[in-house]
């Protein structure tokens, strides 16, 4: 029998943890101490303790990023928990070009964000093709807003996420649906039950762990939502900075040779503390399923 020494697993796991250490745990360890500093792009700082917290709670902008992050979990969570399934038990089916389906519902999940975000901006651009179309069928007498006003451009934003991450969650539906067994829906039917009824009673059950996952991982990407914000509010946040993410306030903090980094560093623990707490919620779920 060949016998190993005591530390041979951790030489082979080493170059892992050695990338981890680098540019992980460092990284996260340097932005919890530079948060209680005032450090900028190009000069030093000092410790100011938690005088960057306390700034916080004063920022209007920062009051606006929660909303967004709060509306954007919201509307997103549902409609991406939901509307996947749905098109998964769609796609299931042994239909003619379903294949081809697939892949037309999946494309937009490997398409860049950015080049996405930009294709939607020119859509909905004021001599944009929705407000084009939307003349030329009468429906409209003058273009909406849809990157100026508020609220449009918010909601387009969270039309654009859902609208892109359909594919993916249709994947991780797909594969559990694959373990609903088929006898349970047999047995259903010859009990009476109809479509909607099996769906509750049979299919929901049976993919609960996999809709719990995706509706973790919905409220995590919607607090860390930027590209489409960032492209079609134009860099900015729309008119007044008012369609602004966590995570564009952190760009805008430390962008710049003057970038304030202990306080886009706050910001940044403050962005880890909300995204930790969905990731509890699914330990727990588990813990419960289990």
């Amino acid at each position: 029998m060949t016998s190993h020494r005591w530390y041979t697993p951790w030489l082979l796991i080493a170059p892992a943890l050695l990338w981890l250490a680098v540019f992980s745990l460092w990284p996260a360890i340097n932005t919890g101490v530079l948060s209680f500093t005032d450090v900028h792009t190009l000069s030093g700082g000092r410790f100011i303790g938690v005088h960057n917290y306390a700034l916080m709670w004063h920022d209007p902008q920062l009051r606006d990023a929660i909303l967004n992050t709060l509306i954007f979990m919201a509307v997103c969570v549902p409609l991406l928990t939901f509307l996947p399934l749905l098109l998964a038990l769609l796609v299931q089916r042994t239909l003619p070009f379903m294949g081809f389906f697939r892949t037309v519902f999946y494309f937009p999940v490997i398409a860049s964000a950015v080049v996405v975000a930009l294709i939607w901006q020119w859509l909905l651009d004021d001599r944009g093709l929705v407000n084009g179309l939307g003349r030329q069928a009468g429906l409209l007498h003058g273009a909406l807003p849809f990157l100026t006003d508020r609220w449009l451009l918010l909601f387009s934003a969270i039309a654009l996420t859902v609208w892109k991450g359909l594919g993916y969650y249709m994947v991780l539906y797909l594969s559990a649906l694959g373990n609903v067994r088929r006898e349970l829906h047999e047995a259903a039917a010859v009990d009476g039950a109809g479509t909607v009824r099996r769906f509750w009673a049979v299919t929901v059950p049976g993919v609960r762990g996999t809709m719990a996952l995706v509706s973790v991982l919905i409220a995590v990407n919607a607090m860390r939502v930027f590209s489409e914000l960032y492209i079609l509010g134009g860099r900015t946040g729309g008119i007044g900075g008012q369609d602004v993410s966590l995570v564009m306030l952190i760009q805008q903090a430390a962008a710049g040779s003057d970038g304030r980094i202990g306080y886009a560093s706050a910001l940044s623990v403050l962005l880890f503390v909300l995204t930790i707490g969905p990731l509890l919620l699914l330990a727990r779920w588990n813990r419960r399923t289990d």
